[in-house]
């Protein structure tokens, strides 16, 4: 395959080179950099196959400015629901290219060790099988690729989780133990069950990779950005000095806000994610534990 990676940050990067052991891959961004096989964004698109890693709170805009639909393969590597409007990342793709020409990825997977070589396992998600096995076919040696059709049980999963884990670096910043993360992450799990029933998802998917997997990688590293993000909140920094010495995207922070007000809307008992919410808007990190444990 002919693969163009769209997005040429840490995790584009380490797309590019993972799936660059089985697959000629070029890489774009819309600022140029000095990497190996780096193309425009124009250049990108004449490939059938595309990798997108934008973020989730910058990916509708990208869509309405730089995308045309040319018969593309899509494999989306971002993970997150719109801040703004509540959309999944299907939504905001579906109106641009059709339903059965995209993939999601899903699983545990840091960039950094991805970049290293270091073994996996992820999930294609595609309610087109033959799309989600040709994708899973290319990954290299080091990642062992499973398909589902459960899209929505792993955009649930891969959006929710960041939230949580931002929940977890909190618990950590303020010194809880290891009994308050495992019953954190525990509930988190739950919550995230309980959030994707209400849109359809599969229950087994919250205990697979998309779902148990990835959330317990994320929200048990400092290697995890939002994970760190709840380290700075719990030590009293605000969430604009947070972001600013971040220099990342960290996809919790929006995708707290979208679970605030979808919770508001249909009438959801998410309480982790509304605290993460809260908390980020100010709110005592130590209340927060207290209401939660009420």
């Amino acid at each position: 395959m002919k693969i163009a990676i769209i997005g040429a940050g840490r995790w584009g990067q380490a797309l590019a080179f993972a799936f660059g052991q089985k697959n000629e891959v070029v890489i774009a961004s819309r600022t140029p950099r000095a990497l190996p096989n780096f193309v425009t964004i124009e250049e990108a698109l004449e490939c059938e196959y595309l990798i997108i890693t934008i973020p989730a709170q910058q990916i509708a805009q990208w869509l309405k400015t730089y995308y045309v639909y040319k018969n593309h393969k899509i494999l989306v590597a971002a993970k997150g629901i719109d801040a703004k409007d509540g959309r999944f990342l299907i939504d905001i793709y579906k109106k641009y290219v059709p339903q059965n020409s995209l993939a999601f990825l899903s699983g545990p997977s840091f960039a950094a060790e991805v970049s290293k070589g270091l073994p996996t396992a992820l999930v294609v998600n595609s309610y087109n099988k033959k799309l989600s096995k040709k994708f899973a076919n290319a990954f290299p040696d080091f990642i062992k690729g499973y398909t589902s059709v459960d899209v929505v049980g792993a955009e649930v999963a891969g959006a929710y989780k960041n939230v949580i884990a931002i929940a977890s670096g909190v618990c950590e910043g303020l010194g809880l133990g290891h009994n308050a993360a495992a019953a954190l992450i525990s509930r988190g799990l739950v919550e995230i069950s309980r959030f994707g029933k209400h849109y359809g998802a599969k229950n087994k998917t919250f205990y697979g990779l998309s779902g148990a997997g990835d959330l317990f990688l994320t929200a048990s590293s400092s290697m995890s950005r939002n994970y760190r993000v709840g380290l700075e909140l719990a030590h009293g920094k605000v969430i604009t000095e947070i972001v600013d010495e971040l220099g990342e995207v960290a996809e919790g922070i929006g995708t707290a806000k979208a679970l605030y007000s979808i919770a508001q809307k249909e009438d959801l008992y998410l309480p982790i994610a509304r605290e993460v919410h809260e908390i980020i808007n100010g709110k005592s990190p130590k209340q927060s534990m207290r209401d939660l444990l009420k």
